[in-house]
């Protein structure tokens, strides 16, 4: 018992340490700055045929790094790597494990309570993947029906309370990650995936028989994505929202975008030929961290 009281006290004085000396102070003192990744959140975040990190976020990272880097006038801050999960991304920035998160994290105002965000980086939508033969077209066509979801993301969430408040009597069951819920819809284990649009076509994309698949008409919710900091850090934010608008401004977002979403991208080459939304095309000429779904309408 005393050995785990131990820890958690450890634990509570760094991410209090980490709190009160702010994460550039942190990273100028130990001349490291941590991403934190996914592995399987393509085209965001994700392992390449070489276990390299790669992905949207991941470039628009580096290059937060970059402005963090001449910020602190500090050209050799070595930059390490820490793969998260939807379950502990929020704890591990909380703490100080990790110093930015580089994923596809929605950015809301429940959240919002937790951790802070950056400029959005991405506008998706909340929708199901399902089999086209499945027919399962609008919200009723899942009534009574198992549907899966990723344990901790806003999605799952959605669902469950979509469910209860209109009666809805689906089976809602969880998947640790992307890939294993898509497969549950693949076995027919589940008969949809409900998850951000721009990962259920990335993950069709790469399926077996991607015809076979269709992704619903009809949106849940209108989801921003950001990159996540911690809370109440406002010195590095400012560093970060800059860099961030810098990119937007500039034009270079145009061909970061296009490398991920309108080019072959690894470890398969495929094209997921996804053009800008007229909603991102807003954030880029309006950058914005807001968390209010009704900002991006």
């Amino acid at each position: 018992m005393k050995t785990v009281f131990a820890i958690a006290l450890a634990l509570g004085f760094s991410a209090a340490a980490t709190a009160q000396e702010g994460t550039l102070q942190k990273i100028k003192s130990s001349g490291s700055i941590t991403i934190g990744h996914r592995d399987a959140s393509i085209p965001f975040s994700y392992y390449d045929d070489k276990q390299q990190v790669v992905g949207y976020a991941v470039d628009l990272c580096l290059k937060i790094v970059d402005a963090v880097k001449a910020d602190l006038k500090m050209p050799k801050i070595e930059t390490k790597y820490q793969l998260v999960t939807s379950a502990n991304r929020i704890p591990l920035m909380a703490n100080g494990t990790i110093d930015l998160e580089c994923g596809s994290t929605t950015n809301n105002l429940e959240r919002q309570k937790q951790v802070w965000f950056t400029i959005t980086h991405f506008v998706t939508a909340n929708r199901w993947v399902s089999k086209k033969s499945a027919k399962l077209h609008k919200l009723d066509d899942l009534k009574g029906k198992t549907i899966v979801s990723t344990a901790g993301t806003t999605n799952i969430k959605q669902i469950t309370e979509i469910n209860a408040e209109k009666n809805l009597g689906m089976n809602i069951i969880s998947a640790n990650g992307h890939p294993e819920a898509f497969q549950m819809v693949e076995t027919g284990r589940a008969v949809a995936f409900v998850m951000d649009d721009i990962l259920l076509y990335s993950l069709a994309a790469q399926s077996r028989s991607p015809k076979d698949y269709e992704i619903s008409a009809d949106a849940l919710s209108v989801e921003p994505y950001g990159i996540m900091l911690r809370k109440d850090d406002t010195e590095f934010k400012k560093v970060v929202d800059a860099a961030m608008t810098n990119i937007y401004k500039s034009g270079e977002i145009n061909g970061i975008y296009a490398k991920w979403f309108q080019k072959p991208i690894p470890p398969k080459g495929i094209d997921l030929n996804i053009p800008m939304s007229a909603q991102m095309k807003k954030v880029v000429a309006n950058p914005t961290s807001s968390g209010d779904p009704a900002d991006y309408k």
